[in-house]
């Protein structure tokens, strides 16, 4: 991916403006970008000596966020062999095309939410590889390999079950699955030692997994209690993959920073999260085929019938989370039926189900920036990054309007564009 700009002193004319931060499009601003900052946003801002982009057509945002992205794979029809059969380098490989490929999506900064533990830390090169240049991409926060336990969601070698040697061969190069407090205390220092900007926990079962049930807690209260207290302590967030109520409850009353999914929420559940204040990223895509009126069709029979199985409780579970006060951030969460760098397909799930879309294009901007810790990235205002990006389409009528980015500048250079429409 090209760079196609040149940092310097530049202004974009916005037809309409989303800042991020305010609940309201904003008519005819001009923002006058010096070198990776904003400089000025108002109704007149030229310069004689600016590069002026006119984007007076089209609608302008802070460049997008998705919260919950897993990178490491090329394709999604092949992701469960591509988990077990390719190599760690194979894989790395697909972090750094998918996060391209996200950015020409409009989406300059991803939270990339881990992979098995044999696929290594490579995903924190590319990330480094990016801050320094040698390759174009966005901005990278990174929880290298999930921690879990043997036999729960983390552990792949579940799909090796009927050959008992090399699923104990495969589980063997697991570095983040075990047991007991003092294992999970160093699985946490060993990924900050190693640059990890996060942890990722994963508590519940899985829809995506074989065999694991989403409603099942894998973790005793104290070995939990040992990954948050040891990560806080390393002035690391973390974040747990859940679903029922029982588990985002306990996590909830433990402190964790944030949460991952919690598709089966119910009002008990919700009125918790409230009190405590914790963070939902609830990745509304993967369960759309049994909760949208209008899904898209699936496409992966395994995932689909477990899917079928809790239905009306996920149903349920999307209604108790868009009418509740929890802060909730934005996560596509892609592993079949779309390629994962489609994240605008996540929006399309939020306007179909009746929120406001302010309060999604606010999730995927400026509480994302708050999720990832880059305050100066999700909105558009004097002294951000300029990490912008602009749309063709309606944003607050349109359901398809981010997947048909038109516009992308992340760090004051501008990108080449891709749309999702387009099935690339």
């Amino acid at each position: 991916m090209a760079k196609s700009g040149v940092a310097g002193t530049t202004v974009i004319k916005c037809g309409k403006l989303y800042d991020g931060i305010h609940d309201e499009l904003f008519e005819k601003r001009e923002i006058l970008v010096r070198e990776n900052r904003i400089e000025k946003v108002g109704t007149s801002v030229c310069r004689d000596d600016a590069l002026i982009i006119d984007l007076s057509d089209k609608t302008v945002t802070p460049g997008l966020i998705d919260a919950h992205v897993h990178l490491s794979y090329f394709d999604w029809r092949e992701k469960r062999k591509e988990n077990i059969f390719n190599s760690p380098a194979y894989k790395i490989l697909a972090v750094l095309r998918s996060a391209q490929k996200a950015m020409a999506r409009g989406f300059t900064s991803i939270r990339h939410v881990g992979c098995s533990s044999f696929d290594g830390y490579g995903s924190i090169d590319v990330k480094r590889t990016i801050e320094k240049g040698y390759f174009d991409g966005p901005r990278l926060m990174v929880a290298p390999m999930y921690l879990g336990v043997n036999g729960g969601p983390a552990d792949h070698s579940q799909a090796l079950k009927t050959n008992f040697m090399m699923a104990e061969a495969m589980r063997d190069h697991y570095r983040s699955i075990g047991c007991g407090t003092d294992f999970f205390c160093n699985a946490v220092r060993e990924q900050q030692k190693l640059g990890a900007d996060f942890i990722k926990v994963m508590v519940s079962g899985s829809f995506y997994s074989p065999d694991s049930d989403p409603d099942m807690i894998y973790f005793r209260d104290e070995e939990l209690k040992a990954i948050i207290e040891t990560a806080h302590s390393l002035r690391m967030k973390v974040t747990a993959h859940v679903y029922g109520p029982e588990a985002m409850q306990k996590l909830a009353k433990m402190g964790i920073d944030c949460m991952e999914h919690g598709a089966l929420m119910d009002a008990p559940t919700v009125r918790v999260i409230e009190k405590c204040g914790t963070v939902l990223v609830p990745t509304f895509f993967p369960y759309d085929v049994v909760v949208s009126p209008n899904p898209l069709p699936s496409q992966d029979h395994q995932m689909s019938c477990k899917l079928a199985k809790y239905a009306e409780r996920l149903k349920e579970g999307r209604k108790h989370i868009l009418n509740s006060n929890i802060k909730l951030g934005y996560g596509s969460d892609i592993v079949f039926q779309h390629n994962n760098y489609d994240c605008g397909n996540e929006y399309s799930c939020w306007l179909r189900s009746g929120t406001d879309p302010f309060r999604a294009l606010k999730a995927a901007t400026s509480i994302n920036a708050e999720i990832i810790g880059i305050k100066d990235v999700g909105r558009i205002e004097e002294g951000a990054y300029a990490d912008i990006a602009a749309w063709s389409k309606d944003i607050l009528t349109d359901h398809r309007a981010l997947m048909d980015c038109a516009f992308v500048m992340k760090n004051g250079r501008t990108y080449p564009t891709e749309s999702s429409l387009d099935g690339q």
